[in-house]
């Protein structure tokens, strides 16, 4: 073959220079346009001092963990009502420990506000919805049965 016929080979476009490092008293509280690392959540260190060992720095977590498993294996056996309030417990308790410890190790997902909001609220609907499962509910709310009847008509 001629060189015509061989295919064309071409190189990827040189790299873009990287941006000026950023000055070290930047008189600006505004946040970089570009984003170079992302930062630990607000209490996301350790539950313990560093010489512990791991499962007791992450206590928090593991506690959580562990109620939401009893449970989840309470609910396997054969208790429903009684493992859906494990869990529901359980994450009413994580946004109780999300509040109250200075450090919740991975327990911190996102701000304090949010992890506080989002386990509370879901642990919270958990623990109604077990509250007001079939057959017998523990829970009794007037308006509810009607609108489960409007709604599936």
């Amino acid at each position: 073959t001629t060189a015509a016929d061989a295919p064309e080979v071409t190189t990827a476009p040189a790299a873009a220079p990287a941006a000026p490092a950023a000055k070290a008293g930047r008189g600006t509280r505004r946040f970089p346009s570009i984003t170079r690392d992302t930062a630990r959540p607000e209490g996301g260190g350790r539950a313990a001092p560093r010489d512990a060992s791991a499962p007791a720095r992450q206590w928090p977590m593991l506690s959580v963990l562990a109620a939401t498993a009893v449970g989840l294996l309470v609910t396997a056996v054969g208790h429903p009502r009684i493992g859906c309030l494990f869990i529901g417990v359980a994450l009413i308790a994580a946004a109780v420990l999300r509040r109250v410890l200075p450090s919740v190790g991975m327990l911190a997902v996102r701000s304090r506000f949010t992890d506080m909001a989002t386990y509370g609220v879901l642990g919270v609907a958990i623990t109604l919805l077990a509250l007001v499962m079939q057959p017998k509910p523990w829970l009794d709310i007037p308006s509810l049965e009607s609108t489960v009847h409007f709604s599936i008509r």
